[in-house]
């Protein structure tokens, strides 16, 4: 134990004199979320403003029929009605953004409308645009104005307008904020932690196996009176701390991403300290561990393999895609934690993170992870040690 512990810090303090490295354990992890919370904050609070205030340009054809909503559009400050548009070109001028909806009523409307028929207003508009802004704010000016024939209606034939609402609907959602929010932010979560630990794991597993041959150190590492699997065990320990540190930081950098947005809902945000309480932080990094093990002797064997920096960083760069796709199956809707998605590597962490952000986490399930991820671990650890005793995987000829 003294010797993997003697190699643990020789090869620590080769990983510090590493700035990538230290980047992926300490800068980017710490940044990552306040950046991304504030960039999104920012961009999206202009657009949503810009929506709110953009004037719309509206061409409107009434055909001389519902004047009391033409007057009440032409009422507007926030709308530019134009009269002078005929009904063929309108697709064209949506099309080419000279204009940004049009309305259209039909020549029978008032008659139908006063025969108690129902009449047509057709609404044009592009999806693409605004975030609909166009079809959002028109949508509401049209629903007013038919509530307002609805009531004209209803007091005309002197009726009570309850008569067609006969039943009146309660919701009662059960969940907890905190289940509403941990299932969809818990989502998202592990898809960050699971990356940030696969880099994390990879820049010091390069520089501890292929980094090491390129230098023609780890002939002299090996020639010293130690076993090969001490010495796997010390370079396999400080990739894992790498692996680890990035997780936690990355916790860390969300936790202060969240007390920087002032704009966050004060229910929400206390639901999102809910979610990071002591026990639910200690439960996810210890989901995290055994991955992270599993991450260093899987990216320690590529490392061993190759035969330069190179090669190795060629194999490693696709791994982070086959890495990314259980963690996105994930984030599906319908994919939950059962018997079977728990035995399913990297993705059991993601929906395991989520149902205990959320505070849903069944004993048995989590205990079926645990138990598949620590298999995982071992054997992963197992596979790199015979690999690593291979002299011929580590002397492979260029």
């Amino acid at each position: 134990m003294k010797t993997i512990l003697t190699i643990f810090k020789k090869e620590f303090k080769d990983i510090t004199r590493d700035r990538r490295s230290m980047m992926m354990m300490f800068i980017i992890p710490m940044l990552l979320f306040p950046l991304l919370f504030t960039i999104a904050a920012v961009f999206t609070t202009r657009q949503a403003q810009k929506v709110r205030t953009k004037t719309l340009e509206v061409a409107l054809i009434t055909n001389g029929n519902a004047e009391a909503f033409r007057e009440t559009l032409l009422k507007r400050d926030d709308l530019k009605i134009r009269e002078d548009i005929t009904e063929d070109i309108i697709p064209q001028l949506i099309r080419s953004d000279s204009i940004d909806a049009a309305i259209r009523v039909d020549e029978q409307f008032d008659a139908q409308i006063a025969d108690l028929q129902r009449g047509q207003i057709h609404l044009y508009f592009k999806s693409s645009r605004d975030m609909d802004a166009s079809r959002n704010r028109l949508t509401s000016l049209i629903r007013d104005y038919e509530n307002q024939i609805v009531n004209d209606r209803f007091q005309r034939l002197a009726l009570d307008r309850t008569i067609v609402d006969p039943v009146q609907v309660r919701r009662h959602d059960i969940a907890s904020q905190r289940e509403r929010i941990g299932k969809s932010v818990g989502g998202f979560l592990p898809y960050i932690f699971v990356l940030m630990c696969f880099m994390g794991c990879m820049y010091p597993a390069l520089d501890l196996g292929a980094g090491e041959k390129e230098r023609a150190t780890l002939e002299t590492l090996l020639v010293a009176p130690v076993s090969k699997i001490q010495i796997l065990l010390g370079k396999c320990g400080v990739i894992v701390l790498s692996g680890f540190a990035s997780i936690a930081n990355s916790f860390i950098g969300f936790f202060i991403a969240v007390m920087l947005q002032r704009e966050i809902v004060a229910r929400i945000l206390d639901a999102l300290q809910g979610m990071f309480e002591i026990s639910s932080i200690l439960l996810v990094l210890s989901l995290c561990l055994p991955l992270t093990i599993f991450f260093a002797a899987a990216l320690m064997s590529v490392s061993i393999f190759a035969k330069s920096f190179k090669e190795a960083q060629s194999i490693m760069a696709p791994l982070n895609i086959i890495i990314i796709i259980p963690v996105f199956i994930g984030l599906l809707p319908g994919i939950e934690l059962n018997a079977i998605t728990s035995l399913i590597p990297v993705l059991n962490v993601s929906l395991a993170s989520k149902e205990i952000f959320a505070g849903t986490i069944k004993l048995p399930l989590l205990f079926e992870v645990y138990a598949s991820l620590i298999a995982l671990a071992a054997l992963s650890l197992y596979g790199c040690a015979r690999w690593f005793e291979r002299e011929s995987t580590i002397f492979r000829e260029t």
